[in-house]
């Protein structure tokens, strides 16, 4: 009996330890993150594919130039990316030769691929025409909420969509998102409440954030995904639950519109490089009072998926260093 405590009481040790261990070493890293969102690095430069020239990219701060941007991440994506850029730019072009008030741009931001990624970017900016189609170059893989981020503060839109590479949600969807977000928009704002009046009123200037959702289709892929894959699913909701609150859904779909205001709030802020970045939108959209829409999207299971099981203790690690960075509040938000 006296072994058996002995023993018990070891183990306790060792756990009391690892944990210690564990929140020391998240605290010390929240706090070496606490800049991340600072970006002082150089200002993004893309070149212009013709002229060769290195062209400075417009700041999110500025005023909006163009009614839609789109923020496509790619890493690796030299296979899938032709797809959906072709799909995208027949949608664009398409929807500006009906409406020729519409303007658009397309943002592709290249995260440190080793394959032909950029090559395949750069062939669209040359059919297009860098006014449509931008690249810009991380140099090195540094991951997925890095590149939108990247993307969301160097673009020009009034209304900035991310979506996928690999085109798992058509980009025709995006026009769910947008009316929703117009008649938030139409039922909220007043035009006479403002001195200025409905002629310098912009959606641009009204923060909402619009989530594509695939929450309307769990109930099939619970019925054929393995038990396991449903167990890691099911457990990963309810971290996201504890650190960021209910609210929304599915977070992690990667179709999501901004209005410029909102985007100007949140990518400013954010510091989450990889896949938990889309949780801590939902906490600072709760945090600035920013309204969430969550609006059912069609998605398709697409090959050459980047997320894996071994993404699930760097997605558990990050939505660990998010609530101590926030919650201690070692992670200053800036208004």
């Amino acid at each position: 009996m006296g072994v058996l405590l002995t023993t018990l009481e070891f183990l306790a040790y060792l756990l009391l330890i690892f944990l210690l261990g564990f929140v020391s070493v998240t605290v010390l890293e929240a706090y070496r993150r606490r800049h991340n969102n600072a970006h002082v690095e150089a200002p993004a430069m893309f070149e212009d594919p013709e002229s060769l020239k290195q062209v400075p990219c417009p700041d999110i701060v500025d005023p909006a130039e163009k009614y839609l941007s789109l923020i496509i991440p790619a890493y690796n994506e030299e296979y899938r990316l032709p797809g959906t850029l072709n799909e995208t730019m027949n949608y664009l072009q398409q929807r500006a030769a009906n409406d020729k008030s519409f303007s658009y741009e397309v943002v592709i931001v290249d995260d440190g691929s080793k394959d032909g990624t950029k090559r395949v970017a750069f062939d669209f900016v040359k059919k297009y025409g860098v006014d449509n189609v931008r690249v810009i170059l991380l140099g090195k893989n540094h991951g997925k909420g890095e590149a939108i981020r990247k993307g969301m503060l160097h673009s020009c839109g009034e209304l900035l969509l991310m979506l996928d590479a690999d085109g798992a949600t058509k980009v025709t969807d995006l026009e769910k998102l947008e009316n929703q977000i117009h008649a938030i928009v139409r039922k909220d704002y007043h035009p006479g409440d403002s001195a200025a009046g409905e002629a310098t009123f912009r959606i641009s200037d009204i923060p909402i954030v619009a989530f594509g959702s695939r929450a309307h289709l769990e109930e099939k892929a619970l019925a054929t995904r393995k038990w396991y894959r449903n167990f890691l699913m099911k457990g990963f909701h309810l971290v996201v639950l504890l650190a960021a609150g209910p609210g929304i859904r599915d977070t992690q779909c990667g179709f999501k519109m901004f209005t410029r205001s909102a985007a100007r709030k949140l990518f400013t802020n954010i510091r989450l490089k990889r896949w938990c970045f889309d949780v801590e939108i939902v906490f600072l959209c709760k945090w600035f009072g920013i309204p969430m829409l969550e609006i059912s999207v069609n998605w398709s299971e697409i090959p050459g998926s980047k997320v894996n099981p071994l993404s699930i203790p760097n997605m558990l690690w990050e939505l660990a260093l998010m609530s101590v960075g926030y919650r201690t509040r070692i992670w200053k938000i800036n208004s």
